[in-house]
């Protein structure tokens, strides 16, 4: 007898805690679930990299009725098979049960996505959906995401000093983790995801061809290395992409999500044609080139939302043509430490908005003042058929050249700037939105930056051949 009511006690003991927390009595609650509302129609991510989390997204679940609602479980159509995660008011098992929703109050669901590998080259979709269900009822809301396999480029090594130490990057205060680049097997079939830094090595090219899309984890940087040559092949149907790997919602063009394509000193013959470089710390960073020809050639591309700047060049030899530098938290394009620049029928557009921006968008500077020591290097500069304009009334180009030890000066010829001796608004269409196609009533027509079109007529001008004031 005492065993019998030591197993009922035993039974009632593992059965109470679930009474307990259960629901109360039906009658206090809404009958269904019609007073469910949701903040959003569905949740979708719009790119999900195989082997790899989303973000999460945030979901708001409201009561609209007049009473409270007990929801018995909140879970995933699909199950355990579900490639989506959820996360009820913090209860993160797969099925959240007698979730209490008091009337006129709303819970959170947080959602994330992980896709598997399979051999598909193209994007793929991903479905499901959350259920919310009571004793009379349920709502379903649909869940989706665009999955994708990618190549993965994941640090292999890490630079070291002669002592032992660890390299650190000055930039972003980490360790030079980097992966070296296998360009002669580069897949060209599918994105790229890079973590670190991924090197392409001296002597070995990697040509990108049109289309192609590489993805850039946090810091992330594509490092041309010394004697190494990075060649973009793009069209303007299929430009080729560098961009970071948060592509959901407002991440899609936040600036500062990665680091920069480094053409490192003494990377070489450079091409990029047809390319879209966005959402980085900067765009480009070049240094100088190990011999006569120019470190890169750029056309027909777009540099845009740079926390820091579009275009740093340092001691470089540059030639760029129908280019658009635009919304960079600092400077669009900066010339210093010397070198040899040529810029032609290009925009160069800061109208920065998520901050106070105090520097003008364009730098062209040949001194500098370091450990007591002033250094001065020889530069030249020549900008023709381009546009320098922002939202800095003070202007938008700033020079700062000493020639009398050496050859200095930068040469204006047809160029519409901010604060310079032809100053007009250029009447973009709109800048909040990228958009810097010239208005038709547009004051720079004939001489801007009109993207996708082949001819470039200029403008003659009594300005031809004038040098901008030191401002």
């Amino acid at each position: 007898m005492q065993k019998k009511l030591f197993y009922i006690a035993m039974i009632a003991a593992l059965w109470l805690p679930g009474l307990l927390h259960s629901c109360q009595r039906e009658e206090e609650y809404a009958i269904d679930v019609a007073g469910i509302e949701f903040s959003s129609d569905t949740v979708a991510f719009d790119t999900v990299f195989t082997q790899m989390g989303t973000t999460t997204h945030q979901l708001k679940v409201y009561n609209r009725g007049d009473k409270a609602v007990c929801l018995n479980e909140v879970t995933l159509e699909g199950g355990y098979g579900s490639r989506f995660r959820l996360n009820v008011d913090g209860d993160t098992n797969m099925t959240a049960r007698d979730v209490e929703i008091a009337a006129g109050d709303s819970i959170f669901v947080f959602v994330r996505a992980n896709i598997r590998p399979n051999l598909l080259t193209e994007p793929f979709l991903i479905e499901d959906a959350i259920l919310f269900r009571t004793d009379k009822g349920q709502k379903r809301l649909p869940l989706t995401a665009y999955g994708r396999n990618a190549i993965y480029h994941v640090p292999t090594d890490t630079l070291h000093n002669a002592d032992g130490s660890p390299l650190i990057d000055g930039t972003f205060g980490k360790p030079y983790a980097y992966s070296v680049i296998d360009c002669e097997n580069w897949r060209h079939d599918l994105p790229h995801v890079i973590v670190g830094y991924a090197v392409v090595d001296s002597r070995h090219t990697l040509s990108l061809q049109a289309g192609e899309e590489l993805y850039f984890h946090n810091d992330a940087v594509l490092w041309v290395y010394d004697s190494a040559t990075l060649e973009v092949h793009g069209t303007s149907e299929q430009p080729v992409l560098f961009t970071s790997v948060r592509q959901d919602g407002r991440y899609k063009t936040l600036p500062g999500q990665w680091g920069y394509v480094w053409l490192s000193k003494g990377s070489c013959n450079n091409m990029i044609d047809h390319a879209c470089i966005e959402n980085a710390y900067v765009g480009l960073l070049i240094d100088s080139c190990s011999n006569s020809n120019p470190t890169v050639r750029i056309s027909n591309t777009q540099i845009l939302n740079h926390s820091y700047a579009g275009i740093i060049n340092q001691t470089a030899y540059v030639e760029g043509d129908n280019m658009l530098v635009a919304n960079c938290g600092t400077a669009t394009v900066v010339m210093q430490y010397g070198g040899d620049y040529t810029f032609t029928n290009s925009t160069f557009a800061n109208y920065w908005r998520y901050d106070t921006r105090k520097n003008p968008s364009v730098f062209v500077v040949n001194t500098r003042n370091y450990s007591g020591v002033h250094y001065v290097w020889p530069l030249q500069a020549r900008m023709a058929d381009c546009i320098i304009y922002g939202n800095r009334v003070e202007g938008e180009l700033y020079v700062e050249l000493e020639n009398d030890m050496v050859e200095a000066s930068l040469v204006l010829n047809h160029c519409l700037v901010r604060g310079g001796e032809w100053d007009e608004d250029p009447k973009f269409v709109d800048p909040t939105k990228n958009d810097y196609h010239l208005a038709e009533d547009s004051p720079a027509i004939g001489i801007g930056y009109r993207y996708g079109d082949e001819s470039q007529d200029t403008v003659s001008s009594i300005l031809k051949n004038k040098k901008l004031k030191n401002k």
